[in-house]
């Protein structure tokens, strides 16, 4: 399916919002329960937050916020047309500790638009869009998120970590990385 991957504006934030809110539900109501993923939405996709985000990156070469949209005409699975609205999101900045490496913060998408290329057509544009500078990508996502784990490994992220998450006690992270093309390649 074709996705149009575009930088964020300010008008898609509610909307970005809401993907994370259906895509936690998804991966993690078992493991965290439905009310703390309510709380760690309101509190990390907070409506401020997101713009300020968005905002943020606006221009940079070392930052990106993307989103994906089914282009016009098209349906998911489901049967559904939504026309351009935002079926997932993408969000990276610097890592802090080393310039080289871009640390993908956020990589979400409706669940409904699982598995129809829409977190693969986010992938690559970050990683075609973010400056020369960056020779990898890292992230981390939680062990018990199968889908999430899944995906980033079929793209051929590498295991380089697996650390307790921040997010609560007894759960750990992995985090992955991948190289990125350079034009020599």
């Amino acid at each position: 399916m074709t996705r149009v991957v575009r930088r964020a504006t300010i008008d898609d934030v509610w909307a970005v919002h809401e993907i994370a809110r259906e895509s936690w539900h998804a991966a993690y109501d078992d493991v965290l329960g439905p009310e703390t993923v309510d709380e760690v939405v309101d509190d990390w996709y907070a409506i401020g937050d997101l713009e300020s985000a968005i905002t943020d990156v606006s221009g940079r070469e070392d930052a990106a916020f993307l989103v994906a949209e089914r282009a016009p005409g098209q349906s998911s699975a489901a049967g559904l047309e939504r026309g351009s609205e935002p079926r997932g999101f993408a969000h990276a900045v610097p890592w802090p500790e080393d310039t080289a490496v871009a640390f993908l913060a956020r990589l979400y998408v409706r669940p409904d638009d699982w598995n129809e290329g829409t977190g693969t057509a986010l992938i690559e544009r970050l990683e075609t869009g973010l400056s020369p500078a960056f020779d990898r990508i890292r992230l981390a996502v939680l062990t018990a998120n199968e889908v999430g784990v899944s995906f980033y490994e079929s793209r051929g992220f590498d295991r380089v970590e697996t650390r307790p998450s921040d997010l609560a006690a007894g759960l750990e992270e992995h985090v992955y990385e991948r190289q990125l093309s350079t034009a020599d390649e």
